[in-house]
């Protein structure tokens, strides 16, 4: 059926399909902002190309969002894709390059499934495995392109001393190889602040952002750290920080206002420590104190960190989670849960802003749900965009026996009355 003429809108748990890339627009209809109104989204070329009221756009291809709450999509500032799914491995973790490739392509069509269009991965380098990790997250990123976006972030071990040598050739051989980003952690290094040292010196040779673990345990530490990243572009982040949670408020305050200055981006784990920054979860809290962050001028993320490996065995993986856990324990409200997934990921990231409104990139989540703090509490049924094109669907339908009840009482249902709409 030509695009000038009327054509069906489809549910999005039904079995429409975006155009292939280049091949028209699609219409996005009946969805709710956050703001509360209810909007067409016409999508091209890989942006948004118009917002109208409900009902107002040209027809053409269409996918149905009533019901469904739009909102620019998630990303994951700090993921481990290359030891995924490995808790019940039961034995060691093999790290062949095919092996590595399966875990991190799984791993993140799971993400994508959540909403999470791009993903920054940090992968070991060195030691027994070499490189290899690196390159099976890298052939996962090739394979995966059209579908999500995936940045390497390269984690060695060790970069100072006679023992650093080899870590920081390794570093150079990984940057050669594509990854983007510079990483690890130098709380595990005999030297930390050489470590960092190091690792600022050749992001700058080379123009790679910076994004360290670190437990944040030791203020002094962690101030030295953020003198030296001030001015560094593309940007440094650091994180989970989780100890600074633990600290009295004064020290972890004057911590977030160094950082601050610095102009340090915090990524936070709400879902559970990567096991990487240095720290120990037992005895208090894991994640940042993310309120008293923002309050010292802090730029706060938060990603999803271990997803079912020896960390977390029981990591998901969903930044919509992460949002949740922010709001219900008090750090941001419902919004600003959802905007340290998004917007402020995608900024850490290096991605460029999205809204939705014309002309920026149509990178969306559509949630079944009312208003943002519905979506994070029971946000099952999602679409995901990803450069303008459908990319995932998941679809979620509760039933209930003696089901007269409901109808007597006019309960609300999942979908109109009479079935989905699919």
């Amino acid at each position: 059926m030509p695009d000038s003429q009327p054509q069906p809108a489809r549910s999005p748990d039904g079995d429409a399909a975006a155009p292939p890339p280049g091949e028209g627009a699609l219409v996005l209809c009946g969805a709710r902002l956050a703001d509360g109104r209810v909007v067409d989204v016409r999508l091209s070329g890989g942006r948004i190309e118009a917002v109208g009221t409900a009902g107002s756009l040209a027809p053409g291809p269409r996918v149905d969002l009533t019901g469904y709450v739009l909102l620019p999509a998630p990303a994951d500032p700090h993921a481990h894709l290359d030891t995924a799914l490995t808790a019940d491995a039961g034995g060691p973790v093999p790290h062949g390059v095919e092996d590595v490739q399966r875990r991190t392509t799984e791993a993140a069509l799971l993400q994508l499934g959540h909403g999470a269009t791009a993903v920054r991965t940090h992968v070991r380098v060195g030691d027994v495995a070499g490189l290899r990790a690196l390159e099976g997250v890298l052939a996962a990123r090739r394979s995966l392109r059209g579908l999500t976006e995936l940045s390497a972030v390269a984690v060695p071990r060790l970069l100072t001393g006679a023992a650093g040598a080899d870590g920081l050739a390794m570093l150079r051989d990984a940057v050669g190889m594509g990854a983007t980003v510079i990483g690890g952690c130098p709380d595990l290094d005999p030297d930390p602040t050489g470590y960092a040292e190091t690792v600022l010196a050749l992001a700058a040779e080379h123009g790679c952002a910076v994004d360290l673990h670190t437990d944040g345990a030791e203020p002094a530490r962690l101030a030295r750290l953020a003198a030296m990243a001030g001015g560094l572009r593309p940007g440094v982040a650091v994180g989970p920080c989780g100890a600074l949670a633990r600290l009295p408020r004064d020290q972890a305050a004057r911590a977030g206002q160094q950082l601050a200055a610095a102009g340090v981006t915090v990524v936070c784990l709400p879902q559970g420590d990567c096991g990487l920054s240095g720290g120990a979860r037992g005895g208090g809290p894991w994640c940042a104190p993310v309120r008293l962050l923002r309050a010292a001028g802090v730029k706060v993320a938060a990603g999803s960190g271990a997803l079912r490996d020896a960390a977390n065995p029981v990591g998901r993986g969903d930044p919509l989670e992460a949002a949740y856990l922010l709001a219900s324990h008090g750090e941001l409200g419902p919004e600003q849960a959802y905007e340290a997934v998004s917007g402020r990921a995608r900024a850490v990231m290096g991605l460029p802003e999205v809204r939705v409104e014309a002309g920026f990139p149509a990178e969306l989540l559509a949630v079944r749900g009312h208003a943002v703090a519905g979506v994070l509490s029971l946000g099952y049924s999602r679409l995901v965009v990803h450069h303008a094109r459908v990319v995932a669907r998941t679809s979620a339908v509760r039933e209930y026996g003696d089901v007269q009840a409901t109808v007597a009482l006019d309960l609300p249902r999942q979908s109109p009355r009479g079935g989905d709409p699919s």
